[in-house]
């Protein structure tokens, strides 16, 4: 796995975390929620939004935010709307650096006090004023790309793989 880490705080709707879950897969990230979640682990619609892989990601449960940090050590970047800070102007080129993009529940975000608390941590995704926010998976995919864009892409695969329709595929 590699050093990327996404943080659903109090998540709500299974589809939206079913969809993180395969974009970690994809990305090698780990994924980390914080409880209470808005579904089981088990429901259907995790399963159908992320498709055949679940049982392969990587991700850990915690009872809260407490439980979460007394457990990882690393770089906390807190994604919300209210940032004052750009999020394409982080730098997350540190391979051997752990990163940890916190993304709220799709309800409420964050809690206030919290980010308030790690204001100088807080960014936001650029977006035309109309939109009040992105959906949490567009969120999750979005920073886990840029960073993996920084990093060089490591250990992805830039091709189709050869046990599938393989590199050649459009090629035939």
């Amino acid at each position: 796995m590699g050093n990327l880490n996404i943080v659903l705080f109090e998540p709500e709707i299974p589809q939206n975390t079913g969809n993180i879950m395969r974009t970690c897969i994809a990305s090698n990230t780990v994924l980390h929620l914080i409880e209470p979640l808005g579904f089981k682990l088990s429901d259907r619609a995790i399963k159908r939004s992320g498709v055949n892989y679940i049982s392969e990601v990587k991700y850990f449960v915690y009872k809260n935010l407490d439980d979460f940090f007394e457990k990882n050590t690393g770089r906390y970047l807190y994604l919300t709307r209210y940032a004052q800070q750009n999020f394409f102007d982080c730098h997350l080129t540190d391979t051997k650096e752990n990163y940890y993009f916190f993304i709220g529940k799709e309800s409420t975000g964050l809690p206030y006090p919290f980010l308030k608390a790690h204001l100088d941590d807080c960014y936001r995704l650029p977006m035309a004023p109309v939109v009040r926010t992105l959906n949490v998976s567009n969120v999750a995919a979005i920073v886990i790309y840029e960073a993996l864009r920084q990093q060089g892409f490591p250990e992805l695969s830039f091709f189709e793989p050869e046990t599938m329709k393989g590199k050649g595929f459009l090629l035939k």
